[in-house]
């Protein structure tokens, strides 16, 4: 018989938490979490995302053991100014026990009943900096610590519980070696003149910060359009500094302003953390620390996060400045394989930026919907 019980002590949290720990102890391509950090998502006085959103925890139990776990999220930003009257569910793990993921989506699509929601969808986060998917292709490559990994059965667990594919998702990969600066080189000169555009150097973090703001606002101008966007919101411009920027080596992170110091585009390239934190395992004390910290210097290894351009800067190139400027900083660094995180499918326009660099597509994600009333 199973159990479902909501978490809401810190022991029962920490329980949520860590239950993937167990059910991934043998993967060699599961990447942990920070667990603090992890909890730090899910405290309401931490995480600024709870002023405009909700989530309840629970916990699946077979036998007095824990088998399963779901978070329950509602993003009231979504459902009132987008009439988008969706239930998310997110973090979603289960033992392949087709009992298991039924009663946990079942506990899901009641709340979501209950306050009138149309349909649920996910695996999904709070918000568009959150991870995102159920992986459907690339079981055997380590997952990057911006995205799930998950056990093969996962999508038949889906579709026995009546939920069909809603969006669908690529990661590509490519050697650095693909970078030809002949596409971009001359091209990004003659745009800088033309707009009158300037690409900042940047070498220490509090250089980045005053662009910050501007770079989340930008952010959200930019990916408007997409089916899955959720604005950010000013205090979790503030969240998201705090969480993000110390991560990143202040080199990758590329901003091109105009001649009125006005931030036309931007990007956050991460250094690749999965194999320091599969070391970490969860702690960064008193050990794990120094893993993340060597690869933040070292990493040959580097994945493309974000990327934005203005809507009025759209189509006329930008993207060849921020390129070049990644190319002189790769060089430096002898970075060697790039990565990028999950794109909608749909998302024609990113995919003609990258066409040049002949990424190929190692892993695949799906979200799930299913209507509920």
């Amino acid at each position: 018989m199973i159990t479902i019980k909501e978490a809401t002590s810190k022991k029962d949290l920490k329980a949520f938490v860590k239950f993937p720990f167990t059910l991934y102890k043998d993967s060699k391509y599961w990447v942990p979490p920070i667990i603090k950090q992890e909890l730090e998502t899910f405290d309401k006085d931490k995480n600024p995302i709870f002023k405009d959103a909700e989530a309840r925890f629970f916990l699946a139990y077979k036998n007095d053991k824990i088998v399963g776990r779901v978070a329950a999220i509602i993003n009231w930003l979504e459902v009132n100014n987008q009439s988008i009257k969706k239930m998310r569910f997110g973090w979603f793990d289960f033992i392949d026990d087709l009992e298991v993921s039924k009663k946990l989506l079942e506990t899901v699509e009641a709340i979501g009943k209950e306050n009138q929601l149309q349909y649920t969808e996910g695996p999904v986060g709070f918000s568009n900096l959150d991870k995102v998917g159920v992986m459907t292709e690339g079981f055997d490559s380590i997952a990057p610590m911006i995205t799930w990994y998950n056990h093969p059965y996962y999508v038949d667990h889906y579709t026995a519980n009546g939920y069909t594919i809603e969006k669908e998702y690529s990661e590509s990969k490519f050697p650095f070696e693909n970078v030809k600066p002949e596409f971009f080189k001359k091209a990004q000169e003659l745009i800088k003149r033309r707009y009158r555009l300037t690409a900042l150097k940047l070498t220490k973090t509090e250089e980045v910060m005053p662009y910050a703001d501007r770079m989340f606002d930008l952010f959200n101008e930019s990916y408007a359009s997409l089916s899955s966007f959720v604005e950010i919101t000013d205090i979790q411009k503030e969240y998201f500094k705090k969480k993000f920027i110390s991560f990143v080596n202040p080199k990758y992170i590329k901003f091109v302003i105009d001649e009125n110091d006005k931030l036309v585009g931007f990007a956050v390239v991460m250094p690749r953390f999965a194999e320091a934190l599969q070391k970490a395992n969860g702690k960064l004390f008193p050990f794990g620390f120094s893993h993340v910290l060597k690869a933040k210097k070292h990493s040959k290894d580097v994945i493309f996060y974000l990327i934005g351009i203005h809507p009025d800067y759209q189509n006329k190139g930008v993207h060849a400045v921020i390129f070049n400027e990644y190319y002189e900083t790769f060089k430096e660094k002898g970075i060697e394989t790039c990565y990028r995180t999950p794109e909608l499918e749909d998302n024609l326009a990113i995919h003609q930026i990258w066409k040049h660099f002949d990424p190929k597509v190692y892993k695949r994600r799906k979200t799930f919907k299913k209507d509920i009333n």
